[in-house]
């Protein structure tokens, strides 16, 4: 990932408890940001189509930590052509080594092929296939970077303007 200056567009706070209560909650938070920062891309509606999309694979990641406390922060950022998110939920240690590899697993250069392993073995756990759908579907970048001591954060870059040439 490049240290390029992305301009934040929008910051959403939600406490775990709150989040968690409700699974609709992941769906409804990704329509409602990605509907918020796409309208003045060149296609709106696939633009916030495809941003839902990504962002609601994160949501349900962070939503099945089952924390309870602490906060699921989102900020979304642009630069030119790629969305950034950057998604911080408490996350117990055990989870956030599991994390780790697997995102280090994503500079694999056999991404697609591993994605493909992994879609089709129904024991290979879900965040796998999410991360791996990401890299390979959307050309996302991703990467774990340390956030509060029971927290981890989430930064993955979407070149959706890209994606739709």
């Amino acid at each position: 990932m490049t240290n390029t200056a992305f301009e934040q567009l929008l910051k959403l706070e939600i406490e775990m408890a709150t989040f968690t209560a409700d699974w609709l909650h992941c769906d409804q938070l990704s329509n409602y940001i990605a509907r918020m920062v796409s309208h003045d891309r060149r296609d709106p509606l696939r633009h916030s189509n495809l941003l839902s999309s990504a962002l609601n694979e994160l949501l349900e990641m962070s939503f099945r930590s089952d924390a309870q406390q602490g906060e699921l922060v989102c900020d979304l950022y642009r630069h030119e052509q790629t969305e950034r998110i950057e998604l911080s939920f408490p996350c117990p240690s055990q989870q956030r080594g599991f994390y780790s590899e697997l995102v280090h697993g994503l500079k694999d250069s056999e991404k697609l092929a591993n994605y493909v392993e992994v879609i089709a073995d129904e024991t290979a756990p879900i965040e796998q296939a999410v991360l791996l759908g990401l890299a390979v579907n959307y050309d996302a970048e991703i990467e774990l970077r340390a956030s509060a001591a029971d927290a981890l954060t989430f930064v993955v870059d979407l070149p959706l303007e890209r994606l739709l040439n």
